[in-house]
């Protein structure tokens, strides 16, 4: 059933549509709509670790290591997406977490399609 990344790359392109929604709908004054989009990714942040747990639990004995790397990377994404947003909504500041972030998206998607399984490997 996981022998490609569909379901995985899936539910995090849609947990970074709902993450930038909120965000937005935040901005807009709209609390409600936005406590509403915040609780539906915080269901996306369950399916995209179920999705990268049987992942890793099926390919991770060819590069043990980078894969460790790589679920390490994509945690602390979503920890960083839920602490920008619930700073957001606290109204204090977010800096260093949109810093953390980046560093922490640009570590998990190179490793992502570096690895056997992932896009780079496809060509």
């Amino acid at each position: 059933m996981f022998d490609n990344t569909h379901a995985h790359i899936t539910t995090w392109v849609i947990g970074i549509i709902l993450f930038f929604t909120a965000l937005y709908l935040h901005k807009s004054g709209k609390k409600k709509a936005m406590k509403i989009v915040h609780m539906t990714l915080r269901l996306f942040y369950l399916l995209i670790i179920l999705t990268g747990a049987l992942l890793f639990w099926k390919h991770q004995g060819i590069y043990p290591m980078q894969y460790g790397i790589k679920l390490l990377g994509g945690l602390w994404v979503i920890a960083m997406f839920e602490m920008i947003l619930v700073r957001t909504n606290k109204g204090k500041s977010t800096g260093i977490f949109w810093a953390q972030l980046i560093i922490a998206l640009i570590l998990t998607i190179y490793l992502g399609a570096w690895l056997p399984i992932g896009l780079w490997s496809m060509v």
